[in-house]
């Protein structure tokens, strides 16, 4: 995408796309050339069926994805809505037929971005991202074994998504408190094709919390805090990380003995 010379380096408003693999420090030397023509094969398919010129887009190549800003004369909705269709129906067909199934972390925000002559920088970008890389991002394409999770900020799921609009569903979509290098914020996240995924509930800091297996705060996952990021669920609370069940007492006494735990030959449910 072409910048005139007068503007160069001047913030200007823009969609900011982030586009991650899942697990690609697993894919050895002679399989990363494959995931990343997957990459862009799924990418460009998408743009070319929602009728986005691949020239109208600023596109950079980050290795193990790709980070993408669009022009404001390009609707954002087109984008959120058309463009996210066709990028889910396009990667859910090509894994059919692959042994190792491509994996996606999309993430959107619209805000000021800046462009020189190496690509473009700027919070905005940061944000998208932080989002992109964020544990319940990660956590939420692992654990429902999908082939992709969107995530949004606050202010684009209030001006763009909550409103609707065609191939847009706001009742998809489920919102997180995640802390990012940047402080904490609120996210919003959507698995195409299904309804809104379960994200868990904040709780009080002085009452017991509960990490149940399988929601983002107990998940084993890759990379989960690794760039100076927590996923909280409640203000001031800790975070844990626990491969199974784990609970939290805060200022409880027990008056009798109690266990604690599972029964050996009750407990029936597979990790």
């Amino acid at each position: 995408m072409e910048h005139d010379a007068l503007d160069a380096g001047e913030a200007r408003y823009e969609l900011v796309i982030s586009v991650d693999a899942r697990g690609s420090g697993q894919y050895s030397d002679a399989e990363k050339p494959l995931m990343r023509r997957q990459i862009y094969e799924v990418l460009e398919t998408a743009f070319a069926q929602a009728g986005v010129g691949r020239n109208a887009v600023h596109l950079e190549d980050r290795g193990d994805g790709v980070l993408i800003s669009v022009p404001g004369r390009i609707a954002v909705a087109r984008l959120l809505g058309l463009w996210m269709t066709e990028l889910h129906e396009k990667l859910r067909l090509d894994n059919r037929r692959e042994r190792r199934p491509l994996g996606l972390r999309v993430a959107m925000h619209v805000g000021p971005v800046r462009h020189d002559s190496e690509g473009i920088c700027g919070d905005a970008v940061n944000l998208a991202c932080g989002l992109a890389d964020s544990s319940v991002a990660r956590h939420l394409l692992e654990r429902e074994q999908a082939d992709l999770v969107l995530a949004v900020s606050e202010s684009l799921y209030r001006e763009v998504v909550a409103p609707g609009g065609k191939f847009i569903d706001p009742d998809r979509f489920a919102p997180a408190r995640i802390t990012l290098k940047g402080g904490e914020v609120t996210a919003w996240f959507q698995l195409p094709g299904r309804p809104a995924p379960a994200l868990g509930q904040p709780t009080a800091p002085s009452s017991p919390t509960t990490a149940a297996s399988g929601s983002p705060a107990a998940a084993e996952e890759e990379d989960g805090f690794e760039h100076g990021e927590r996923d909280g669920y409640g203000d001031g609370d800790p975070a844990y990380r626990a491969g199974r069940d784990m609970n939290v007492f805060r200022d409880t006494t027990f008056e009798r003995s109690v266990h604690i735990g599972h029964n050996i030959g009750t407990d029936r449910r597979k990790d």
